[in-house]
């Protein structure tokens, strides 16, 4: 099964026991659970060598391998859904993307994302279906919520897409994260790149990692189990956050991918079961500042975290007294 869509995972100690179509979707971010079982049904995933259901019960020391098929040409039908606008006028749209919704086509996501309600509300992206992220500038993981910015014509997506890569955007984030850290705020340093083992994972590990760096503040603490992070991206790999966050020590709540073992260990103190009812990774895409790509104007959008987020917070704080932190800005 090689090829440019191939995968080969190991099963860890923590995931034995867990569904095979689960595991699949959890380490595949860009495939939904159905399509995850689609693929073991139709035998393009096997454990170790041999197919299996998708029901089938994971070991730990297993080998899960196999490819995804080659992806077929996006359909980008435009459809009626809900957008929270933060702003927009003939050049751009700000958005706040609610957590679980996929930014653009992918296998497994050919309805349903930001694209398809994007094509529905601008119609002048109408233009840009030659492109194939219409629109699309820059994209926040499906479980991450937040500020997004998309671009309404060809100019000002070029213009947009000039300022991400030379890194006069500001983008400002808030995670809830496992422990406390020692300082009241710091950077992190760490090169990304591929993990060495599972490559659908980014790793400080990687011997072809590039530079990242990440600048935080800490908010408020609970109880030592876990604090509230504001961070800055000065450079933006992929998972960045996730991954700084857990290669010092405090990963994101509910992230399964780079946070599962920390979150085990926090499963049996005091406020482990209000930190293991997170319905997804604790990642906001809090702040966004950019500059028009017509006038020039700064522009700077601040995007409210989502109910699920917010009722969290709101349950530690009833779970124990928080402690807030005193610092400058990240």
């Amino acid at each position: 099964m090689a090829g440019e869509g191939a995968f080969r995972f190991a099963v860890e100690a923590e995931a034995a026991g867990r569904r095979l179509d689960l595991f699949l979707g959890e380490r595949l971010p860009s495939v939904s659970r159905s399509f995850a079982a689609e693929l073991i049904a139709s035998g393009r995933v096997l454990v170790d060598g041999r197919p299996r259901k998708p029901a089938y019960r994971l070991k730990a020391g297993q080998c899960v391998s196999g490819s995804l098929p080659p992806p077929r040409p996006a359909v980008f039908r435009p459809e009626p859904i809900a957008l929270d606008v933060l702003y927009e006028d003939e050049h751009l749209i700000v958005i706040c993307k609610p957590p679980g919704m996929v930014v653009h086509p992918a296998p497994g996501h050919d309805s349903g994302t930001l694209v398809h309600a994007l094509l529905h509300r601008c119609p002048t992206l109408e233009a840009l279906r030659g492109e194939l992220r219409p629109g699309i500038v820059h994209r926040l993981d499906k479980d991450t919520s937040g500020a997004l910015v998309a671009a309404k014509d060809a100019a000002s997506l070029e213009r947009l897409a000039a300022q991400f890569k030379s890194r006069s955007v500001e983008k400002r984030y808030l995670a809830l994260a496992h422990g406390v850290p020692a300082a009241a705020q710091g950077t992190v340093r760490l090169p990304i790149g591929r993990d060495p083992v599972d490559r659908k994972k980014m790793s400080v590990r990687s011997r072809k990692a590039r530079p990242a760096e990440t600048g935080w503040r800490l908010r408020r603490s609970w109880a030592g189990a876990a604090s509230l992070l504001e961070l800055r991206l000065i450079t933006g790999r992929t998972h960045q956050i996730r991954v700084h966050l857990a290669a010092v020590g405090h990963p994101v709540v509910g992230d399964p991918v780079y946070g599962r073992r920390r979150a085990a260990k926090a499963a049996a103190g005091g406020l482990g079961a209000t930190l293991a009812a997170a319905p997804r990774q604790m990642l906001h895409a809090w702040r966004l500042c950019f500059d028009h790509p017509a006038t020039g104007e700064r522009l700077s959008f601040v995007c409210p975290p989502p109910p699920d987020m917010a009722g969290l917070i709101a349950r530690l704080d009833a779970a124990s007294d928080p402690a807030p932190a005193a610092g400058g800005p990240a």
